[in-house]
């Protein structure tokens, strides 16, 4: 993906567009404007006899995107032997029942959503005694240029605070506007998006088919 430096203009554009945003959600219309379409959340149990390990995959998501990404996650896992869970994070599912951990967000406002990052803070002594990795999933800075990756270790930082040896990856999204809330279909109108989907699903199975694996 062609990423670009952001002009001065279309910086003011940007800052204009959150203050109609702020204005949005400061106003009566706040709630009606940042509700969300009814998306449907994957919660799956895949249960393996004899399995290696009982692996958790909790997502927060908005658009269901990165609730479908976990899904595949989940599913290459359960082909290698692992018993899986795929929880959304507002199950509250606890790391203790688990010997590993795989959390992914998607990026708003330049970092992962509120409900995991309070997940994190709040099982942050579990979760460092476990194998953690954690993805992330945008439609932008998806390049090898020095400002993409600059950016997307930015989008970590929050979580960085309270998880410190965790294994990272980075996926491309999907943008589908028709599930996007009326305040984020304003925002995304505004910058011009459209609905496509860049998600690397070879790229997504090949992390799967990797991750925690003992030497």
């Amino acid at each position: 993906m062609n990423d670009k430096k952001v002009s001065r203009r279309e910086f003011l554009k940007i800052a204009g567009i959150g203050l109609a945003a702020t204005a949005f959600t400061c106003s009566g219309l706040g709630y009606a404007a940042t509700r969300q379409p009814q998306i449907e959340l994957p919660d799956l149990s895949l249960e393996k006899e004899n399995a290696m390990k009982k692996v958790l995959v909790a997502y927060s998501t908005r658009a269901g995107s990165t609730a479908e990404i976990a899904a595949t996650i989940g599913q290459t896992l359960s082909q290698r032997g692992f018993s899986v869970d795929v929880l959304p994070v507002k199950k509250q599912p606890n790391p203790a029942d688990y010997q590993a951990v795989i959390l992914g967000s998607p990026i708003r406002m330049g970092s992962w959503l509120p409900e995991m990052v309070s997940f994190i803070k709040e099982n942050r002594s579990l979760l460092e005694k476990l194998p953690l990795a954690l993805f992330t999933v945008h439609m932008l800075n998806g390049g090898d240029d020095e400002q993409s990756r600059t950016n997307r270790q930015a989008y970590l930082n929050a979580v960085r605070e309270w998880v410190t040896h965790a294994e990272e990856v980075y996926f491309l999204g999907k943008m589908e506007l028709a599930k996007l809330s009326f305040l984020d279909r304003f925002i995304s109108n505004a910058m011009k998006a459209k609905d496509e989907d860049l998600r690397d699903w070879n790229a997504i199975q090949t992390f799967a088919g990797s991750v925690f694996n003992e030497g």
